[in-house]
C-alpha cells in the first residue's frame, strides 16, 4: 500500500463522507459504469483505482490492498467470478468484496464464489451504493454518526458512454461474430445500455442474445447492432 493510501485510512469518516478512508479496487471493462462508481467514491469520500481486465487487476493487487474491491462478472479477459474466488480466499482478505453485473441472475453466481454482496446495473442511487458497502464495513471504519442520508441519482458523462461505443465497434470490426464475441458484446453492451437508458439499443442487445442462445444466426442480429451503434458514434461526432 502507497503512502497515500496509509493516510487515507487514518482518516475518520463522516456524516456527510461516511466512505472517507475506504479504498476501493473497480474492475470493470466500461467507461460509463466506472464513472458512475468514481462520482459516488468522490461524493462519499473513498479514493478508488480502476482496473479494465483480470491481468491490470492482479498488477493493481500484487501492489496495493484496498479496502472494497468492486468486480464486474463479463470482463474481457476471463470472469470476474474467477478474482472474487481468489480474492474471498486470499489472506488478508479484502475487507468488502462485491460483484457486479447488468443480469440479476448472476446474482447467486457471485454470492457462491466468496463476495460479500452483490450490485446489481445500473449503479445510479448513491443511498444505495453507501449501504452496501457500509453493510459490510468493520465496525472501527463505520461513521461515528449516523450519515446524512440523501438519495442523489447519479448522471456519469455521456462522453464515457460514446467511449463504450467506440469500444464495442473495435472489438466487432477485430473479432467479427464468434460466439465468444457475442456473449462478451451482449454482456458489455447491455448493462451499458440500461445504465445510459437507451432501451432501443437495450432491446436490440437483448434480441441479439436471444437468437445467439436459440442456436440461430445470429447475422442480422450483428448487423442491427452495429448499425446502432455506429449512429450513435456519428451522431455525438466520436470516432
Amino acid at each position: 500500500m502507497d503512502t497515500m493510501d496509509v493516510l487515507g485510512l487514518t482518516r475518520t469518516p463522516t456524516a456527510q463522507r461516511p466512505l472517507l478512508g475506504q479504498t476501493m479496487l473497480v474492475v470493470e471493462d466500461s467507461r460509463f459504469a466506472c464513472e458512475a462508481v468514481r462520482m459516488m467514491c468522490l461524493r462519499s469520500g473513498a479514493r478508488m483505482r480502476r482496473a479494465d481486465s483480470l491481468q491490470t487487476a492482479q498488477r493493481h493487487l500484487a501492489v496495493y490492498h484496498p479496502t472494497v474491491l468492486l468486480v464486474d462478472v463479463g470482463l474481457p479477459d476471463g470472469s470476474g467470478l474467477d478474482l472474487i474466488g481468489a480474492m474471498a480466499q486470499a489472506q488478508p482478505r479484502i475487507d468488502v468484496i462485491i460483484g457486479t453485473s447488468g443480469d440479476s441472475a448472476m446474482r447467486d453466481a457471485v454470492l457462491e464464489a466468496g463476495a460479500n454482496a452483490f450490485l446489481e446495473k445500473p449503479v445510479d442511487s448513491l443511498l444505495a451504493f453507501q449501504s452496501l458497502i457500509l453493510a459490510h464495513t468493520p465496525t472501527d471504519r463505520q461513521p461515528p454518526f449516523p450519515r446524512a442520508v440523501t438519495d442523489e441519482q447519479i448522471s456519469p458523462d455521456r462522453i464515457a458512454y460514446h467511449d463504450d461505443l467506440n469500444h464495442v465497434a473495435q472489438v466487432l470490426a477485430d473479432d467479427g461474430v464468434s460466439a465468444g464475441t457475442i456473449d462478451y458484446v451482449t454482456q458489455f453492451l447491455g448493462g451499458v445500455a440500461r445504465s445510459a437508458q437507451d432501451y432501443d439499443l437495450d432491446k436490440a442487445v437483448t434480441d441479439l442474445a436471444r437468437m445467439r442462445h436459440a442456436g440461430r444466426n445470429p447475422a442480422g442480429g450483428i448487423a442491427t447492432l452495429s448499425r446502432m451503434v455506429h449512429s450513435r458514434i456519428a451522431a455525438a461526432g466520436v470516432i
